[in-house]
């Protein structure tokens, strides 16, 4: 049977061999060359890297929820990335293989589009001081993202590349217009809407000499993608009326970012035409987005203020692609939420609703100098900040298909979907110690974001200790707690971590606490123990480690992926060169 995906992977894999082939004996033949030679010749240079995640033989654990079926392998199962680039004066070429076919968990998705093997990215530039010219695969980002991010972020499993053509050029000092054209990626295939943009950007100091000289810097750029997706007949055909899809779909980006010394402000706004799809329930409104940043930082303090509305900005290159799919994405809506590292300030992370939000967030750093009152022998850093994440009017866009949903009034606030109020203190107390402390209390509109739940209200107390016993061993532990009314309950959390230089890190730690509910009622607590040994030599580096892993979801700016409850052997490999 005629398989189209067999036949493009067959094709990559055949490429990338050659594509290896070719580089190794370039890269060695320039390295053997006389020095004159050398000379006559560009330096050619050959870098990549590998990353390879396993977990073998992993096991079923009840109490957790870890079961068989979790699994898509009983025996192992691998993400592997094998990144290789070859850099020359004028022409950079670059190919990714991926081996996913027993992907981790979490990465199994339900849709089974993640699971595979070959060479999904291959490309070739041509550069030079005025244009590049990039043919295949590329990312771009224009402005912060509101109307086009391709990009990669494998903890997530997203990676919407686009296949076609990228060029960049450079006219004059300052200024910069780029044009792009292709298809994006969406797991293993490329049969998605063909996407056309471009951006221009001015650096207005660059042209004013009395600027630049008085630490005045003022950029402006604007961008522009369109969508070109055929109609499908088969969306909605159980409705009485049918719907007139557009076959383009328009978004546009203007932007201003001003500098002065130690203060800066960018203010964007991005606007989508009408985009019917799963993600608005096929309504016919436009999406728009606007955001407004200040920053200032001078002589130890720190000021960050920021505000941002969208409204059915949810842009994507397939309309009919399920709403909980991470893939198809055309643009990116950051969310104004920090992303914790903290394994407790974490557990509840903050998505970004397509549908429509206002977004705040104020921040205040001071360094306290060394030898003041609060500033002790060693100085103390203090940071405050504050995330609100609240709904519109009417806290959705969605209406009845065909129809243009609800009208939102542009400054009324709807329901709070996430709130966020940290204190973090960092202090030395001697030359071998030094701690974290933060406090957080945190409001998880679960229903609007998880689909049911209720309000979540914790405090969270977390302190993180570091003594530097000598030149070659660091001991860190970390203790976190969290506390809360609500049926989840409380959760603690421990972590030991012993470095020997320069090779060695072993590490242990344990979460407590519920698991995910079944049917709505949460399970009984648990213990997700893990213990882990790192190694590093020179550009290897190779963790090993066992234990389990609690379900619940790993987001990055606003974009989560729901991992579920897994335990045993973990490597983790990467290497770089």
């Amino acid at each position: 049977m005629y398989n189209p995906r067999t036949t493009i992977q067959q094709k990559a894999k055949l490429v990338f061999a050659f594509f290896v082939g070719c580089l190794l004996p370039a890269s060695q033949s320039f390295a053997q060359e006389e020095d004159f030679e050398i000379e006559k010749t560009p330096a050619v240079t050959l870098n990549g890297s590998i990353q390879s995640d396993f977990m073998i033989a992993p096991q079923t654990d009840a109490a957790i929820g870890a079961y068989d079926d979790s699994y898509d392998n009983s025996s192992f199962l691998n993400n592997t990335f094998v990144d290789l680039q070859l850099q020359s004066k004028w022409i950079d070429a670059g190919g990714r293989f991926e081996l996913k076919q027993w992907p981790m968990p979490g990465f199994d998705d339900q849709y089974n589009d993640f699971k595979g093997w070959g060479v999904p990215n291959l490309w070739a530039k041509f550069k030079t001081n005025v244009v590049d010219v990039t043919l295949g695969t590329f990312y771009e980002q224009f402005g912060s993202g509101f109307i086009l991010r391709a990009y990669e972020e494998r903890s997530l499993g997203v990676d919407n590349s686009i296949l076609g053509a990228r060029v960049a050029v450079r006219p004059f000092s300052g200024a910069q217009i780029k044009a792009i054209c292709g298809k994006q990626r969406a797991y293993w295939d490329w049969d998605t809407g063909l996407i056309t943009g471009a951006d221009a950007e001015l650096s207005l100091d660059e042209l004013i000499t009395k600027w630049s000289e008085n630490d005045t810097h003022l950029t402006i750029g604007g961008s522009w993608i369109n969508k070109r997706e055929d109609p499908d007949e088969t969306i909605m055909a159980d409705v009485t009326h049918k719907l007139n899809l557009p076959k383009y779909v328009n978004a546009f980006d203007a932007r201003v970012r001003f500098q002065k010394s130690d203060f800066s402000v960018l203010a964007e706004y991005a606007q989508k035409s009408a985009d019917p799809n799963s993600l608005n329930n096929y309504i016919y409104s436009r999406g728009n987005a606007a955001m407004l940043s200040a920053s200032y930082s001078h002589s130890g303090i720190s000021l960050l203020a920021q505000v941002k509305r969208s409204e059915n900005m949810g842009f994507r290159n397939k309309r009919s692609a399920p709403t909980l799919c991470t893939a198809y994405y055309i643009n990116h809506l950051p969310a104004f939420t920090l992303d914790h590292t903290y394994a407790l300030a974490a557990l509840y992370p903050y998505v970004t609703n397509t549908e429509g939000e206002w977004g705040y967030q104020g921040a205040i750093g001071y360094n306290f100098k060394r030898r003041s009152t609060l500033g002790g022998k060693y100085g103390t850093k203090l940071k405050l900040n504050y995330s609100l994440v609240r709904g519109l009017e009417h806290n959705n866009l969605k209406g009845d298909p065909g129809t243009d949903g609800y009208k939102n009034c542009f400054f009324k606030n709807g329901d709070t979907y996430y709130q966020d109020l940290n204190l973090q203190i960092d202090k030395r107390f001697t030359k071998q110690f030094e701690g974290h402390f933060m406090y957080m209390y945190q409001q998880f509109n679960k229903t609007v974001l998880r689909g049911e739940g209720g309000n979540i209200y914790s405090n969270i107390f977390i302190g993180d200790g570091k003594w530097t016993i000598n030149d070659r061993f660091t001991l860190r532990a970390e203790a976190q707690y969290l506390m809360t009314e609500h049926e989840s309950g409380d959760w603690g959390c421990g972590l030991i971590e012993l470095s020997v230089a320069p090779y060695l890190m072993f590490s242990v730690s344990d979460q407590i606490g519920r698991t995910e509910p079944e049917n709505g009622v949460y399970g009984e607590k648990a213990h997700y123990y893990n213990a882990a040994v790192t190694f590093d030599y020179k550009a290897h580096r190779i963790m090993i480690g066992y234990g389990r892993t609690r379900a619940g979801y790993n987001c990055t700016g606003g974009v989560c992926r729901f991992v579920p409850a897994s335990k045993g052997v973990t490597i983790n490999y990467n290497y770089n060169f």
